[in-house]
């Protein structure tokens, strides 16, 4: 409670301050946060200034600085959002929870593409396949967005876009090294040729790692869980006339790692692989006042345990159709409709059970209409229409006003509703349960987005979601244990976000979060969320102490939490309580030339002994340097 009001009080007082500091500086330009052009909160090109809801963009230029960070740790210093899974292994991070939702309901996009994982129990998909060198931005749209996107986007979106070509063709090289034997080798060539644009990335990683296992009563002898990853990645664009692109990618990734035997328990010969693949072709065509997208994907996956011989073989597949036209009838009113149609499949087989072999489709239209006036008034109105195999008919809907004004000040208001459709393994494997209901939920939304000057800007949004049918694990009947409904969860939550620029050389980025929430079961007795902190605070200090050296801090708070596990010598499910941490980390990149940049990093410098999941430890302080050489 104590550390709850110093960060609340800490917020309170950094809004004062920015108030205070906006009265002497109102003269000044506006900033341009709000007039940053997103995609994924409306489908079509939007500036920030025009949406009514929670969108944060990663963007270029702070990936470029983070050459030795991976897709985890850099979603997991933005406000609201914790990244769970068993931090010593990287094969085991896979869970984002937005807003104190579980990982299942935050979907994750590729371009666009849906690339949720048909083969896991949850459907989730592990972020830490995905190569930070592949990444050009990241945009992260909080809140229900089922009507934009479907199943899956309860608590929000998260979309992953590659790097495009463009410019004279060139190549590039990047190498690291660091602590735990961790090596990493980069080969990249980016650019266009007349009509044609391209990107090729191919990377190798190798690590040692060490034993992520909690030794239970300082046992010796853990053996390390290495980790080796090699990720390809090909992006293709032609123009075959002024008015239409056609575009084609390819990713596959290869993730291998030794495991341990679960919480405070280790496996001499314990391995995992994750193989995946996405390819898509996909179009746009400029109309006179329409732009028409149509995109076709496929994603597989295939996950490989070997457990001293014993082998499970596990496909996931996701055949992904969908075609959108945003129309402009004027400057004032847009409209974005579409149909999609996805596929899921599985094939699953273990010594343990019976194969599974499973599938469903699901079949969607959608619309959103976007208004606008010369006052600053502006409202998003969508519905979407869904036909699961399963579940029959769905509707899902948003309405979403906000207000503008002098181009500095937004205002906005969402009330959204979402829903997820259990997994396939949730439905079909040993586990499974026909009977469940999908989740279904509704978000209510309210904040400001104030930009006081070009150097200041602060947002606070404030959250409550409701979700009905909460998919679970417990007791299905005496004796039987599988998936089940509870009745509800209820989250509510605030952020608090401060961005200072006072001059070329200082970025500051503040945050405070605070989510609370609670699971009522049928029999009416309740327990708060796992693995999710109340309390939050992160701070990002960026120094660029001239154009070639540059120095980047980032701190972050994380409260403690309530977890579970499985033990493996009692046969039951235990408890823990995990304590409050602080991780600081500490990156610097120097350019020799236009050509030649070195950088390094140390992480957890304060040399936190803290656990993410319960029964397993993270690394100690850490380090890790490398160059990037470009070569045109």
């Amino acid at each position: 409670m104590k550390t709850k009001k110093l960060y609340v009080g800490v917020s309170l007082g950094l809004a004062q301050l920015v108030l205070l500091s906006s009265i002497t500086l109102a003269q000044e330009r506006p900033a341009s946060n709000l007039d940053e052009v997103v995609v994924v909160a409306s489908r079509s090109p939007k500036r920030l200034s025009e949406i009514g809801k929670v969108v944060r963009v990663i963007t270029a230029e702070t990936i470029s600085k983070s050459q030795g960070r991976t897709l985890p740790e850099l979603l997991n210093n933005v406000a609201g959002l914790t990244i769970g899974g068993n931090g010593g292994n990287p094969a085991d991070i896979k869970a984002v929870y937005l807003r104190g939702a579980s990982a299942a309901n935050t979907l994750i996009l590729i371009d666009g593409i849906p690339v949720n994982d048909a083969s896991e129990i949850s459907g989730e998909y592990n972020i830490s396949s995905i190569a930070i060198e592949n990444i050009e931005r990241i945009e992260i749209l909080k809140g229900g967005n089922s009507t934009l996107y479907g199943s899956d986007a309860v608590a929000g979106v998260i979309n992953v876009i590659t790097r495009k070509g463009s410019g004279k063709l060139a190549a590039n090289l990047l190498a690291t090294g660091g602590s735990y034997g961790t090596y990493k080798q980069v080969l990249g060539l980016s650019g266009q040729i007349e009509n044609t644009s391209l990107t090729f990335n191919a990377s190798n990683l190798d690590s040692k790692n060490f034993s992520s296992a909690m030794p239970a009563n300082s046992e010796p002898g853990f053996d390390k869980d290495g980790f080796h990853q090699k990720s390809m990645m090909f992006n293709m664009g032609q123009q075959v006339s002024k008015n239409f692109l056609l575009r084609g990618n390819f990713q596959a990734n290869n993730n291998a790692a030794d495991l341990d035997n679960g919480a405070f328990a280790d496996a001499k010969d314990y391995t995992y692989s994750k193989s995946s693949f996405l390819g898509g072709i996909g179009g746009k065509l400029d109309l006179n006042k329409a732009v028409l997208n149509f995109n076709l994907s496929q994603n597989n996956l295939r996950n490989k345990y070997n457990n001293q011989g014993s082998l499970t073989n596990n496909t996931g597949n996701i055949t992904h159709l969908e075609t959108n036209l945003n129309y402009a009838f004027n400057n004032f009113i847009d409209v974005a409709s579409g149909i999609s149609y996805r596929n899921l499949s599985t094939v699953q087989r273990n010594p343990f059970s019976s194969r599974l072999s499973a599938d469903n489709n699901i079949k969607s239209l959608f619309t959103s209409l976007f208004i606008k006036s010369k006052m600053g008034f502006q409202a998003e109105i969508g519905g979407r229409f869904n036909d699961h195999s399963e579940y029959g008919s769905n509707f899902t809907y948003t309405l979403n006003p906000s207000y503008l004004i002098a181009d500095r000040y937004k205002v906005y208001a969402n009330l959204s509703s979402a829903y997820r459709v259990p997994s396939l393994y949730q439905l079909f494997s040993e586990y499974g349960n026909l009977a469940l209901s999908p989740e279904t939920s509704r978000t209510y939304e309210a904040g400001f987005d104030l930009n006081f000057t070009s150097k200041i800007n602060l947002s606070l949004s404030y959250f409550k979601r409701d979700i009905e049918n909460v998919i679970d694990f417990g007791q299905v009947s005496p004796g039987k244990f599988g998936y089940i409904n509870q009745n509800k969860q209820n989250d509510k939550g605030y952020e608090v976000e401060l961005s200072y620029k006072p001059n070329g050389l200082l970025n500051l980025n503040a945050f405070y979060a605070y989510v609370d929430g609670e699971v009522t079961t049928p029999a009416g007795t309740s327990f708060n969320l796992f693995r999710r902190p109340k309390n939050s605070f992160g701070l990002n200090a960026g120094l660029d102490l001239s154009k070639s050296l540059s120095f980047n801090l980032i701190y972050k708070f994380t409260g403690d939490r309530r977890d579970r596990y499985f033990d493996g010598k009692t046969f039951k499910t235990v408890e823990a309580e995990l304590a409050s941490f602080n991780v600081l980390d500490v990156y610097a990149q120097y350019k020799v030339s236009t050509r030649l940049s070195l950088f390094t990093d140390v992480k957890n410098v304060l040399d936190q002994d803290y656990v993410e999941f319960a029964g397993y430890q993270t690394k100690g302080i850490n380090f890790n340097a490398g160059f990037r050489l470009d070569i045109r």
